[in-house]
């Protein structure tokens, strides 16, 4: 009977470790960090662009189109620029997909399409889709965006390769 308990716990033990290799507990928590983007820069108040840029680690980066951000107070000072809050006067919705995440320990990758939304005339229209790249990390128990990459879904090869480095194969 101790021999078949000691049996049982071994492959309870092997059973729990394998399962945690497949399911990480901390992705509900990277799709939300991920997912918070989108409301946040949308509500644009001051605190909502402190709380966008607490997203991101201290020195997280952020490169979408040309416009390169480091550090958290450059991400809250796009938020909080002419452009964005223009945009946001006239209505606009920042939709991130559905997220693909990679864990290795420490550190992932979080790899999303997203939609920018903007009314016109009365009715919304695609302003941009674009492939987003995540590098993810915990820092003191929380994950936090180190980079984030963002490209136009155009066609052109850069925007399609963002994708495929993140999906796990």
């Amino acid at each position: 009977s101790s021999d078949l308990s000691a049996c049982s716990e071994e492959f309870l033990d092997g059973a729990l470790a394998d399962f945690g290799r497949v399911i990480d507990l901390n992705v509900p928590a990277m799709l939300t960090l991920v997912q918070r983007y989108g409301p946040l820069v949308d509500a644009g108040s001051d605190d909502a662009a402190d709380a966008a840029a607490a997203l991101w680690a201290e020195d997280g980066t952020y490169d979408v189109e040309g416009w390169s951000m480091c550090g958290r107070a450059d991400i809250a000072a796009m938020v909080r620029s002419p452009e964005h809050q223009g945009l946001i006067g006239r209505g606009c919705c920042h939709f991130l997909g559905p997220a693909v995440v990679t864990v290795d320990g420490d550190k992932a990758v979080a790899v999303c399409e997203s939609a920018l939304l903007v009314h016109r005339d009365g009715r919304f229209a695609v302003a941009r889709a674009g492939a987003n790249h995540f590098r993810l990390r915990r820092i003191d128990g929380r994950w936090k965006i180190t980079e984030r990459t963002t490209r136009a879904l155009d066609g052109k090869p850069e925007a399609r390769q963002l994708l495929s480095d993140g999906v796990d194969r």
